[in-house]
């Protein structure tokens, strides 16, 4: 590349940037002054952005950048002078053109020279009623835009705009100021993360100092007290006679543990001092690492106000977007996450909410309709809500709808409440329109934005008023490099569960449990909550705390809603999200790791994943009960069973009149899954069916008389074969009782188990 090439690219370069803040600018002022046409400040902004780009476009040897700007300029001084009212058609070329003059900016997405003599003609014919109009054919970007429903994939990882402080000046070609007039310099997201990552582990370490400032100190003390015990042994040793050899040795012991004692105090003190700032600069590093991650909610608003207008008026309506809270700092992986959700939500408040102007006229409305946007920090969460003016939803519409995909039979759909009729919105596929539009129809809608959110570990809530509009309400983590959680011990081990999942934490006394269908529940918010085993869903040990109170995390996802019970609160910290190794693949109910101040590890309970682990313990009869102080003893006491059978009804029957006779029953849908559940948990008797998929009953049985662990349980087969080579089939396997379905009753199973393993209890 030649020089002059070079000179030339970083020109384009410079070039393309100023395009983008202007048009910016543009894009802003132009949108005001569509409300106000004759708002000076709008008009001067726009025009000195207009004669800023035609300046930039000569100097780089843009031509068709020029004539555009020029265009605009001159239609921006008319309406400046009066002798312009800038109408709507005027606000659309001038839009048109901030359009154009970005496409020229970016070299891969050039105009063609037909492209800019068509709108040169058009503004033209705008600014002299005498000319003919002139048609101008290639589409505002906004409107291409509007050609495909927003792509929810995510982002790679970008290269963001950090400011910094610099001595030095940076290279022409990435200087860039903030609105405060900071400079900038692009660092890789990459770097960015393996900043965070080594600062926070500087933090983590420093901490470590404080145990060793401790034992420090109690060295000290233990010195002071050595040294007045030395003291005291020469008050009692001047009685008695001591040769001056015996006296001065006693004196240097003194006399060096008492300097001793001196240099380690002043140590003390400068290790202290150290520990207190090196804690300081590891903190304020953290802070701004962590700081350089955040960036305004205004990023993600760029061209949505512009989106909205234009989407109106295809659409023949006239809607305003006001945006509060664009200050609101977001972590940027949020942000790029966010923006195809919020895309969609405004697209759909402009097509599905704000009716035409006619009708808003006819309900005693403005003819132009509003969406409001407003972003807030609330307990370490970034809050959305997002409402419109216009006519809410049509619930009956939706019950209709709702009918019609046979989703709900006719009845029940009849008695939904408006709750649970806005749920419908949200599952894929469901859409109120008719017909396919280039807007909505395709069904492609607020399943995709809930999708999005709770990858983000939010929430998204609808809510409408008939006839006066609807309200999203949001909820998203500030980070996903930092969450705040409740730290718990759960088998002498450390967990975090993110706040954002948390309902509340309880402590219940035993008398607060009560069994509701065979299973534990407590009384929360009105209604009976499961109550499970944090010990059991982790695979860890069972607490042996004899406390007067069982600790409860009450968790919630959507509706699913359980208390889980741990060991001990630790407390509420702010973690710093380690990626568990890609080669372990997807831990069960983990999503990632952290460490704490000390150093130690802890897990980050994925809640979701988690709540799907209760629903398949109780789907498959294994959730275990949680002792209770006083009926621990009878709890343990009492005989386990295990029910296999592939059958559903068979293994519901079969569990349910165990449980009536008192004994612990837990079920597998299969032989393999029976073989897992032998395994890992301890039974007084195995009934198991022979033909089921992956292991039949035989294999199932063979396999347990070969592990020494398991050779002696008592097996019961129960078959649907009643022919004697089938008994004796399973009774050569080492099956110890046989019984054959068809002549299956009660008495016959709990008869058989009884004569097998006893009575329920020890």
């Amino acid at each position: 590349m030649t020089p002059e090439q070079m000179r030339d690219a970083s020109l384009l370069e410079l070039f393309s940037l100023e395009a983008e803040a202007q048009t910016q600018v543009l894009s802003a002022g132009l949108l005001a002054l569509e409300r106000n046409p004759t708002q000076a400040d709008q008009l001067e902004s726009c025009m000195r952005a207009a004669h800023s780009l035609k300046g930039a476009a000569r100097i780089v040897g843009i031509d068709s950048g020029v004539s555009v700007a020029h265009v605009m300029e001159d239609c921006l001084v008319s309406a400046q002078e009066g002798r312009l009212l800038l109408r709507p058609e005027h606000i659309d070329a001038l839009l048109q053109g901030t359009d154009l003059l970005m496409r020229i900016a970016t070299p891969a997405n050039a105009p063609q020279p037909s492209d800019i003599e068509a709108y040169v003609a058009l503004m033209a014919s705008l600014l002299d009623p005498s000319t003919p109009p002139a048609a101008f054919v290639a589409p505002p970007m906004a409107e291409l835009q509007l050609e495909a429903p927003p792509v929810f994939e995510p982002a790679p990882a970008p290269i963001i705009e950090t400011p910094v402080e610099a001595s030095e000046p940076a290279p022409r070609k990435s200087k860039r100021t903030t609105e405060g007039g900071e400079r900038v310099l692009r660092v890789t997201a990459e770097r960015l993360n393996s900043l965070l990552d080594l600062s926070s582990k500087s933090l983590v370490e420093t901490q470590r100092l404080k145990p060793h400032l401790a034992t420090m100190q109690r060295l000290k003390r233990m010195q002071n007290n050595g040294l007045r015990a030395l003291e005291n042994l020469n008050v009692h040793l001047k009685e008695h006679a001591l040769s001056l050899e015996a006296l001065e040795a006693l004196e240097d012991a003194r006399r060096l543990l008492a300097e001793s004692q001196q240099l380690l105090s002043e140590k003390n003190a400068e290790l202290d001092e150290f520990a207190w700032q090196a804690s300081q600069r590891a903190q304020v590093l953290y802070d701004t690492a962590l700081a350089c991650r955040m960036r305004p909610f205004a990023d993600v608003l760029t061209g949505q106000v512009r989106m909205v207008r234009d989407l109106g008026r295809s659409l023949g309506k006239q809607v305003r977007l006001e945006i509060e809270g664009e200050k609101t700092q977001v972590d940027r992986d949020v942000l790029e996450k966010l923006e195809a959700p919020l895309t969609h939500l405004l697209r759909n408040a402009v097509d599905h909410g704000i009716e035409t102007p006619q009708q808003r006229l006819l309900n005693g409305k403005p003819e132009e309709g509003l969406i409001r946007l407003r972003a807030s920090h609330q307990a370490g969460l970034l809050v959305l809500e997002l409402s419109d003016d216009g006519n809410g939803v049509d619930l009956e519409k939706v019950r209709r709808s709702i009918v019609e995909r046979q989703l709900s039979p006719a009845e029940t759909a009849a008695q939904l409440s408006e709750e649970e009729l806005l749920t419908f919105l949200f599952l894929p596929g469901f859409s109120l329109r008719d017909t396919v539009t280039e807007v909505s129809g395709r069904g492609v809608g607020l399943d995709a934005v809930q999708h999005m959110v709770r990858q983000l570990r939010g929430a998204v809530v609808l809510e409408q008023t008939a006839g006066e509009g609807s309200r999203f309400h949001l909820e998203v983590p500030l980070t996903l490099s930092v969450v705040r959680s409740l730290v718990v011990e759960v088998g002498e081990e450390a967990y975090a569960f993110p706040l954002a999942h948390i309902e509340r934490m309880c402590d219940l006394a035993p008398e607060d449990i009560v069994q509701v269908e065979g299973r534990q529940h407590f009384w929360h918010e009105g209604q009976h909550v499961g109550l499970v085993a944090a010990s059991q869903l982790l695979n860890r040990p069972a607490s042996q705390n004899s406390g007067e109170t069982l600790k409860v995390v009450v968790i919630r996802e959507r509706d699913a809603v359980y208390g889980v019970a741990v060991e001990r609160f630790i407390g509420e910290r702010t973690l710093v999200v380690l990626p568990l190794d890609e080669r372990l693949g997807k831990v069960q109910d983990i999503s990632a790791g952290a460490l704490l101040d000390d150093g130690s590890v802890v897990l980050i309970v994925d809640v979701e994943d988690m709540l799907r682990s209760v629903d398949k313990l109780l789907n498959t009869g294994r959730l275990e009960r949680i002792a209770r102080h006083g009926n621990q003893a009878a709890e343990a006491a009492r005989k386990r069973v295990l029910v296999v059978d592939d059958s559903l009804t068979v293994r519901e029957l079969q569990r349910k009149l165990l449980l009536n006779r008192g004994y612990d029953v837990a079920v597998a849908v299969d032989g393999m899954d029976g073989w897992n559940a032998l395994r890992s948990e301890d039974f007084d008797l195995l009934i198991t069916d022979i033909d089921m998929p992956r292991m039949d009953g035989i294999e199932l049985v063979t396999l347990l008389r070969r592990d020494n662990r398991l050779q002696s349980l008592p097996v019961m087969v129960v078959s649907y074969k009643d022919r004697e080579e089938d008994r004796r089939r399973g009774l050569d396997a080492g099956a110890d009782y046989y019984l054959a379905k068809a002549s299956f009753h009660d008495d016959a199973l709990l008869d058989a188990v009884v004569e097998l393993i006893g009575g329920a209890r020890a």
